[in-house]
């Protein structure tokens, strides 16, 4: 038991996949040392958990070196002789450090580092996989949905809604998924260079295209032809799935999309509108953070249909989330760990998800890095579905190609549930 006692928690500065500074956290015991690496949003729900920034002028004031000092110096003391295998308690002992309810004093990025940390320190110690670890027994790989058209804030075109994905979850296995999407990521390169030319090619934060388009249907168009160049059938093997993220062109009542100005019943007479044109099966984000009520009304019109997600509006929070729920505001919850800022209090919303009913689909972030521990995550929960980027850019692929050894390694235990994830 000494081995897996924690000696002493590390951190430092380190740069994310947009040149930002972000934190990681390294676990010690007796025997061995262990790094993982907070993720940063772009697109972030105002009630996520606090990203500690440092301000002032170095890294633009992006700095973390307060996140980074209370690792060193608060956490690293309080979680000093813990059981490293215990990462509830571990993440109890954080959250209660922090006392604020949504890591304002520790900084959600230092408790995220750390949470991974300690989970993937674990799981060494045991001698097993990260997600046999954090649940034992898992073994359902994820489709992976691919933001292959970036808008919003992940791109800087007049494309509003952020994210257009393919999710090719009408194959047989986790790796044709992969292999079909980057086949359609090709394909889509090529129509797009070939009708709007060598610019309409550059890539946004998540690896997708940043073409530039004006409408949302000019996107989802394109990925049409993309997936039927590609040899595939929309609504078949590939689906589309979107993440508006519609708080970002929210404002006072007004939503502006392809250049019109919708009221929220619009909005949502938009959505049905596309869902009856197009082979979409998931929607996430599709009113502004605060709209529970319209969600629901909305859940009410396409939840039978679709697969609507909260993003912003849950912030993978058991408090908002179980508000939703009450009110039957969508039907499916994206988890990202540094919204709420540990790995036990993620997964324990994914566990209020399965008890109501709700789908989970675990997510990346904007700003990434080479850390694959949600890859894991996806394979423990076995929501079934996981998006993490295009099939390009090493920190997107990077949570890919970990998926394929997980794969690999369970064998004919493997399973991949495909479109019965969505549903």
């Amino acid at each position: 038991m000494s081995d897996h006692r924690i000696t002493r928690i590390w951190s430092r500065e380190v740069l994310d996949s947009r040149g930002n500074p972000t934190v990681e956290a390294q676990v010690e015991t007796g025997s061995i040392k262990v790094t993982a690496i907070a993720p940063s949003g772009a697109s972030t729900g105002t009630f996520e958990a606090v990203e500690l920034r440092d301000g002032g002028t170095r890294y633009v004031g992006k700095g973390v070196l307060r996140a980074v000092k209370n690792v060193r110096e608060l956490i690293s003391p309080k979680l000093a002789g813990m059981d490293v295998t215990d990462l509830k308690a571990v993440d109890a002992a954080m959250k209660e450090l922090d006392g604020t309810g949504n890591m304002a004093r520790l900084g959600g990025n230092a408790t995220t580092a750390v949470s991974y940390a300690v989970a993937k320190t674990g799981a060494i110690l045991k001698g097993v996989e990260l997600h046999e670890h954090l649940i034992s027994g898992s073994k359902v790989l994820p489709v992976p949905c691919f933001n292959v058209i970036n808008g919003g804030k992940h791109a800087g075109s007049d494309l509003r809604i952020q994210e257009f994905m393919i999710a090719p979850c009408g194959v047989p296995s986790f790796s044709e998924a992969l292999r079909v999407g980057a086949e359609i990521y090709h394909s889509l390169k090529q129509v797009l260079k070939k009708e709007r030319g060598a610019m309409a090619i550059n890539v946004g934060d998540e690896g997708g295209f940043a073409p530039p388009f004006d409408t949302s249907r000019q996107a989802m168009d394109v990925l049409l032809k993309a997936i039927e160049n590609a040899g595939y059938t929309p609504g078949k093997e590939v689906f589309l799935a979107m993440d508006a993220a519609a708080s970002e062109f929210y404002c006072e009542g007004v939503y502006e999309l392809d250049g019109k100005k919708m009221s929220p019943g619009e909005m949502m007479d938009f959505y049905v509108a596309i869902s009856h044109e197009y082979p979409l099966i998931s929607l996430e984000d599709p009113l502004e953070e605060e709209a529970f009520e319209d969600f629901a009304e909305l859940t009410r019109k396409l939840g039978g249909k679709l697969q609507l997600i909260g993003d912003d509006i849950f912030v993978t929070n058991p408090v908002r989330l179980r508000h939703g729920i009450d009110m039957g505001a969508g039907n499916a919850m994206l988890l990202k760990v540094n919204q709420i800022g540990t790995v036990s209090d993620a997964m324990y919303a994914a566990e209020i998800c399965y008890d109501h009913g709700y789908n989970v689909m675990v997510s990346h972030r904007s700003g990434e890095t080479e850390d694959t521990t949600i890859a894991d995550i996806a394979v423990a929960l076995e929501c079934g579905q996981i998006k993490s980027g295009a099939p390009a850019r090493t920190e997107r692929t990077a949570k890919y190609n970990r998926l394929l050894r997980i794969e690999e390694e369970l064998g004919s235990k493997a399973k991949f549930i495909g479109r019965d994830a969505f549903l």
